[in-house]
C-alpha cells in the first residue's frame, strides 16, 4: 500500500449532471448544507434573503438562473473529503461539461420526476458510458405530480441504456407524498413539507409489520408493500461491483428543494462511490497511490475575483501529493514552476492550500501559462488524454466597438479563449477575427464578460459557415494549391494550425472529394 492510500480512500470526486431546471443547483446547495459549508438553506429561492446559490458566480448566470461556469466545491462529511464539480446544465456549454467529466470518478444524475429523461441528460450519459463512469440517479421533485415511478425506471433503462436498481422508494407523490422507504438501510423516512430537515427517520426492518399503518394511511401502506415486493422480484440485488464497472445505476427518490432524500443519497454515496482511480496517460497508466505528483488542467476560469485580472487554472490531482511551493514540471513548456498560493474552493470562498492528494482539485493562479490539457509532474513527461475541443458549429466575426479599448478587447478575448468558452480563428484573407462556438448563448456570455470584466465593447457580425476543420497534408504542393483555391476560407487557430472554414456541407464534401490527400479533422485532438 502506498503512503497516501489512506488519504485517497477518503476522497470522493464527482460531478452532478442534469438537464437545465431538473434541480441540480438546489441539490448541490443541499449537499453543501450537510457538509456545513453553507448555513442558509433555501437561500436560492427565498426572497427574504437575496443571496444567490453559491455555485453560480457570474452575473449572467444569476439573471438567467443557469450555471455557466463549472465550479468546484469541497467539503468534509463523515470522515470523507468530498469534491463536487458543478457542471453547466445548459446545452450550449456541453463541451465544458464533457471536459469536467474527465476529472471525476463518478457522477450523480438528477432527473425531474415530471419530465423524465431529457436530451441533454442522454448526451452526457453517453460520455459516462464511454469512460465507464459509475452513475447514481436522483429522481427529484417528488413533492410535485410526476410520472409513475415504475415507468420512470423503465424510461431510465431505455433512454440511458443502463440497468437500474432502486435503493429508495417513494410513498405516493405530489400533495400526497409521504416520504420514502430506504431499501438500502431498511428505514422509513417520513416527509413533512416546508421543513429544512427530515422530521422522522424510523428504522423499519420488516415492512410487512402492521406497525407501518401507524405512520402512513392503510392504502399507501399496502401499495408500498406491493411495490417493494415487485421491486425485489423484478430487480436483482444491488451489486456494488457492477455499479463500479458502470453497468448498473442505483436510484434514489426525493425532493432537493425540501431537502428530502438528499441525506440518504449522500450516505449511500460515500459508502459505495469509488475513490480516485488510475488515469490513462498516453505513455502509461498512472495509479492514484503513486508517490510522485501528477495532474492535468481541465479548466481555466478568468476573473474569479472581479477586482483582480487573474485567471485560475483548475488542476485535477491524478497521483501522489501536491505541495505548495514545490517545483513542478510544466510538460508542454518543459520548464519548472512553483506555486506559492494554490487554492481550494469552498463554494465562493477560496482558501490557500498546503497540500492536496489524488482526487482533489487545486486552483493555480495563471498568468497565461496554461492551456486546457496541460500536465504538471515531478519531472516525468506525461500527457493525459481525452480533453478535446470540438469543431464549432456557430461563427461570428467579432469587431471592436470602441477603438480606444482595443488592448482591453484583445486581452479579454485571449483570456476567455484560454478558458475554452469558445475558439478563435483568424481569417487569412482579410485578417478578421472569427469566434466559433457550440451554441448561441456563448456569444452573449462573451459579450457580457468583455464589457463587465475588461471594459471592452464588441459587436458581432453574422457569418454563414457550416464547419471549421483542422487540415493537414504531407504533400506541400497539394496543400498550397488547396490554400490558394480556398484562400477566402482559410484561417489559423491560436496554435497556428491551418483551419478550413467550409460554408456548407456540400462544399466540404466536394473539397474532401477533390483533395483526397488532405486530412480533415473535426476535433482538435489529432
Amino acid at each position: 500500500m502506498g503512503q497516501y492510500t489512506e488519504e485517497i480512500n477518503k476522497r470522493r470526486t464527482f460531478a452532478i449532471i442534469s438537464h437545465p431546471d431538473a434541480g441540480k443547483t438546489t441539490l448541490t446547495e443541499k449537499l453543501l448544507l450537510f457538509g456545513g459549508a453553507i448555513h442558509v438553506a433555501g437561500a436560492v429561492k427565498s426572497n427574504k434573503i437575496k443571496r444567490t446559490a453559491t455555485s453560480d458566480w457570474m452575473e449572467i448566470e444569476k439573471q438567467r438562473g443557469i450555471s455557466v461556469a463549472t465550479s468546484v466545491m469541497a467539503f468534509d462529511y463523515a470522515d470523507h473529503k468530498i469534491n463536487i464539480l458543478d457542471t453547466p446544465g445548459h446545452q450550449d456549454f456541453a463541451e465544458d461539461t464533457f471536459r469536467t467529466l474527465t476529472a471525476v470518478d463518478s457522477v450523480i444524475i438528477v432527473i425531474d420526476a415530471a419530465k423524465g429523461v431529457e436530451t441533454q441528460t442522454r448526451k452526457l450519459m453517453e460520455v459516462c458510458r464511454m469512460r465507464k463512469t459509475p452513475v447514481i440517479i436522483f429522481i427529484n421533485k417528488m413533492d410535485r405530480e410526476g410520472k409513475d415511478s415504475f415507468d420512470l425506471l423503465d424510461e431510465l433503462e431505455e433512454e440511458l441504456q443502463i440497468r437500474v436498481r432502486p435503493l429508495s422508494w417513494p410513498i405516493d407523490m405530489g400533495p400526497r407524498f409521504r416520504g420514502v422507504y430506504n431499501l438500502y438501510e431498511e428505514k422509513l423516512n417520513l416527509y413533512t413539507p416546508s421543513k429544512q430537515y427530515v422530521t422522522e427517520n424510523i428504522e423499519f426492518k420488516n415492512i410487512n409489520s402492521p406497525e407501518l399503518e401507524n405512520y402512513i394511511d392503510p392504502a399507501q401502506a399496502s401499495k408500498l408493500r406491493a411495490d417493494i415486493e415487485l421491486i425485489e422480484g423484478v430487480y436483482s440485488q444491488f451489486d456494488v461491483e457492477e455499479y463500479l464497472k458502470g453497468n448498473i445505476a442505483p436510484v434514489f427518490f426525493g425532493s432537493a428543494l425540501n431537502n428530502f432524500g438528499v441525506k440518504e443519497l449522500l450516505d449511500c454515496f460515500i459508502n459505495i462511490a469509488p475513490s480516485p482511480r488510475s488515469v490513462q496517460a498516453v505513455e502509461r497508466t498512472v495509479m492514484a497511490d503513486e508517490e510522485k505528483f501528477s495532474g492535468f488542467i481541465f479548466k481555466i476560469h478568468a476573473n474569479m475575483d472581479p477586482n483582480h485580472r487573474s485567471c485560475i487554472a483548475f488542476v485535477k490531482v491524478c497521483s501522489g501529493r501536491f505541495e505548495r511551493n514545490m517545483n513542478y514540471k510544466h510538460v508542454r513548456f518543459n520548464k519548472w514552476m512553483r506555486f506559492s498560493s494554490p487554492t481550494a474552493f469552498m463554494a465562493q470562498k477560496k482558501e490557500v492550500v498546503d497540500e492536496a492528494y489524488a482526487g482533489d482539485i487545486v486552483g493555480l493562479p495563471d498568468t497565461g501559462n496554461f492551456k486546457i490539457g496541460d500536465t504538471l509532474t515531478e519531472g516525468e513527461d506525461l500527457h493525459f488524454k481525452g480533453l478535446p475541443s470540438f469543431s464549432p458549429e456557430m461563427f461570428k466575426y467579432i469587431e471592436n466597438a470602441d477603438p480606444m479599448k482595443s488592448k482591453q478587447l484583445n486581452k479579454g478575448i485571449e483570456q476567455l479563449m484560454d478558458e475554452g468558452v469558445a475558439q478563435l480563428f483568424v481569417n487569412q484573407f482579410n485578417n478578421r477575427k472569427i469566434i466559433g462556438t457550440v451554441g448561441q448563448l456563448q456569444f452573449e456570455v462573451i459579450q457580457y464578460r468583455l464589457l463587465h470584466e475588461y471594459g471592452a465593447q464588441c459587436t458581432w457580425e453574422p457569418l454563414n459557415l457550416y464547419k471549421a476543420c483542422w487540415i493537414e497534408c504531407d504533400d506541400s504542393e497539394v496543400f498550397d494549391n488547396f490554400k490558394k483555391r480556398k484562400a477566402q476560407y482559410m484561417a489559423i487557430d491560436r496554435e497556428g494550425r491551418d483551419v478550413y472554414m467550409a460554408d456548407s456541407s456540400y462544399v466540404l464534401m466536394m473539397a474532401q472529394h477533390d483533395f483526397p490527400k488532405i486530412q480533415f479533422h473535426f476535433t482538435s485532438e489529432f
